[in-house]
């Protein structure tokens, strides 16, 4: 069958010089909210990183968007852990932490901010060494991530955040994004979009300030959608994509918005989950893949099963954003 590209934004950013002729454009997959088959489904998700791996030397890295586990187990962190070890030195990753990846007691999400689990799977030095991980907050923890690329000509910076990420966590990404001010960049966090192409806040389900951690106070209160994009994205010229699950209903979602700089940024929700609507299967292994072609001027999204060997092909599920000068 053949498949369509839908278009839903022509919009230009910044212009920046020094690209280099040799790589004019690279692929990246986004893994949305793999919960479902951590407590259900191991073999799809493992076929998801088998397939990556099988791709390396097509994916420059690998984003999940959080709720790694259902319920936060050792049982659920091994697995997880074997799928990440399929893709060790082959593709580089990185991943947020969802409200089901931390509390205080298995069916206790995100009550208090406890990623013991996480953090004691995830080794930071390797991370570092094969993930092109540089930056990570708080120091020593696997809880906020920020990778550095060198593709076509730019450097890429790929921040993965918490859910809900904390005041000092923002301050964080701000200071980090402001010492490279000619990086392009990437933010991916669990809870941002809504179902409803616009900002998770306002009277929408799910938020962080209605979990346990919503009750912190000071450098360490939490923030919704809204509240990021006020506080981080909008403020830098060189925020070019932001990427999140979490929400159910549909599970989908697309803003485009421009920054205080005048900077078009695209904002991305996907998640399969069960809950989502027309859900199998957990999922049945939808992920998203993204390319950027830095001469075409585009930036184009699918949403491809290796466990089916399917793809997705409404709107809401294969887009492209086009006439972008990078």
């Amino acid at each position: 069958m053949k498949r369509t590209r839908h278009v839903v934004f022509i919009g230009a950013l910044i212009l920046v010089l020094g690209c280099n002729p040799q790589q004019t454009s690279f692929e990246f997959v986004v893994l949305p909210d793999t919960q479902s088959y951590m407590e259900s489904y191991p073999d799809i998700y493992l076929s998801q990183m088998q397939w990556i791996a099988d791709n390396k030397n097509r994916f420059s890295f690998v984003i999940h968007e959080g709720d790694i586990t259902q319920n936060n187990t050792e049982k659920e962190w091994r697995l997880a852990k074997e799928g990440f070890d399929m893709l060790e030195a082959k593709v580089p990753y990185t991943f947020s932490l969802g409200n089901h990846d931390m509390g205080s007691a298995q069916g206790l999400f995100a009550d208090v901010r406890n990623t013991k689990k996480a953090n004691s799977y995830f080794d930071l030095k390797i991370l570092k060494a094969n993930n092109n991980v540089f930056a990570s907050f708080p120091e020593g923890t696997v809880d906020n991530l920020c990778s550095k690329f060198k593709i076509g000509g730019y450097t890429w910076l790929v921040f993965s955040l918490e859910f809900g990420p904390r005041n000092k966590t923002i301050d964080w990404a701000n200071k980090l994004i402001s010492a490279h001010p000619n990086a392009k960049v990437i933010i991916n966090t669990h809870a941002y979009l809504y179902n409803d192409n616009t900002l998770h806040g306002g009277d929408h389900w799910w938020q962080p300030q209605d979990y346990g951690i919503g009750e912190d106070s000071g450098e360490e209160s939490v923030n919704n959608g809204v509240q990021l994009w006020n506080k981080l994205v909008k403020k830098h010229p060189g925020i070019l994509m932001v990427f999140s699950g979490h929400i159910l209903k549909s599970g989908v979602g697309t803003l485009i918005s421009k920054g205080d700089h005048g900077n078009t940024v695209y904002q991305m929700l996907a998640n399969y989950q069960k809950g989502v609507e027309g859900s199998k299967n957990g999922g049945n292994g939808f992920l998203r893949i993204v390319k950027v072609d830095l001469s075409g001027q585009t930036i184009t999204v699918s949403t491809y099963s290796p466990w089916l060997d399917a793809y997705k092909e409404d709107t809401a599920q294969d887009f492209s954003f086009e006439n972008i000068n990078f």
